[in-house]
């Protein structure tokens, strides 16, 4: 277990994001009491609401003061009033980039007792990780109008990818691959249509896999692996892929595992300052009524945990959300038979009251 105090910097952000960090924390403060952890709270006040006061999204001190942290704890960022793409941009994107959380971790793992929309698929089938690239791609923002707003509109979106950049969120993916177990690892691109960028992904896929002979490399099309998540998942280990095909399967694992009520994940950079959180949105619509779903913000402090070095405290976590999950008649918002706090409250005494949760 790691000694040195966790520095925490929480970001509540807008819609249910306060909600769910509130339970988060809860059950942060019973897996300190369990498992003997220190750590110290900073709030920032980053989100649509700021932004409509100030105009600003992410000044440069704050960004400086997040550097100096373990670790960041993400509620939700997007507000109705703001037009998307302004706190997108000016903050979850800024975050990723300049922090350089070059790898998105995303967990697909279906829970027992949750019901799974394949048939004939439970939890020893549903249980892989995909790893996205996280700060280049299409995301990068490269590209612009010509004659924007006529007949004759021209938009570019190219997507920049670097040999540093693949080479590294491979090799991340290699290394956890190494860790699992199953120990394969599968590609994903396009390379007879994106004949360029996948070129460039496979060819250092190949050749970063000449260093790990141990792990099953495969390279698979990413319709192929749709395709195979729906039909197959039990045939995935690790994925790793690039920024924009990532956004998508992930979204298509979450709907495997149970939907977005459970589905958190981290932006890492491995040596640096990293971010988690759930993946659901601010769902503004749900926003103070106490019927969001706080399970997805437990579980990505449960990858945090892990991330930072505290396994035994981030499986503690894990046992308790699973025990808390036959006890709620669904796991959508407004739904569960319990308010977000009740959850919360459920998970916390799991933690606290289970001996087996401590083994």
């Amino acid at each position: 277990m790691a000694a040195k105090p966790l520095t925490i910097a929480v970001i509540p952000g807008d819609g249910t994001g306060p909600e769910v960090i509130a339970e988060g924390l809860k059950v942060l403060r019973a897996a300190a009491s369990v498992y003997g952890l220190k750590y110290k709270l900073t709030r920032y006040n980053l989100g649509g609401e700021r932004y409509l006061k100030s105009r600003e999204t992410l000044p440069d001190s704050v960004l400086s003061e997040l550097r100096e942290h373990s670790a960041i704890y993400l509620g939700a960022i997007g507000h109705p009033e703001v037009k998307p793409g302004i706190l997108e941009q000016g903050i979850l994107l800024k975050l990723r980039f300049e922090l350089d959380q070059y790898v998105n971790l995303r967990p697909v793992k279906l829970y027992p007792g949750v019901p799974c929309p394949l048939r004939d698929k439970g939890p020893a089938d549903i249980d892989f990780i995909v790893i996205r690239e996280n700060t280049e791609g299409l995301y990068v923002g490269s590209g612009g109008f010509l004659k924007k707003g006529t007949p004759d509109e021209v938009a570019i979106q190219e997507s920049i990818n670097t040999r540093r950049g693949v080479e590294r969120v491979i090799r991340y993916a290699f290394q956890l691959a190494r860790k699992l177990r199953r120990k394969k690892l599968t590609l994903g691109g396009k390379t007879n249509v994106l004949t360029y960028a996948f070129d460039l992904w496979e060819r250092t896929f190949r050749e970063v896999a000449r260093e790990f002979p141990r792990i099953e490399a495969e390279y698979l099309h990413v319709d192929a692996i749709s395709m195979w998540m729906v039909t197959r998942p039990e045939r995935f280990d690790v994925i790793v892929t690039d920024n924009m095909f990532g956004d998508i399967i992930t979204d298509l694992g979450a709907a495997l595992q149970g939907g977005l009520g459970l589905a958190a994940g981290g932006n890492l950079n491995p040596e640096g300052v990293s971010m988690f959180e759930p993946i659901g949105g601010s769902s503004p619509k749900y926003a103070g009524k106490g019927a969001i779903n706080p399970l997805a913000a437990i579980l990505a402090l449960k990858i945090l945990l892990e991330h930072q070095g505290y396994p035994e405290a981030a499986r503690g976590v894990e046992r308790a959300v699973v025990a808390v999950i036959p006890r709620l008649k669904s796991l959508a918002a407004g739904k569960m038979g319990f308010s977000t706090r009740q959850v919360g409250d459920l998970v916390a005494n799991a933690l606290k009251t289970k001996d087996s949760l401590k083994k």
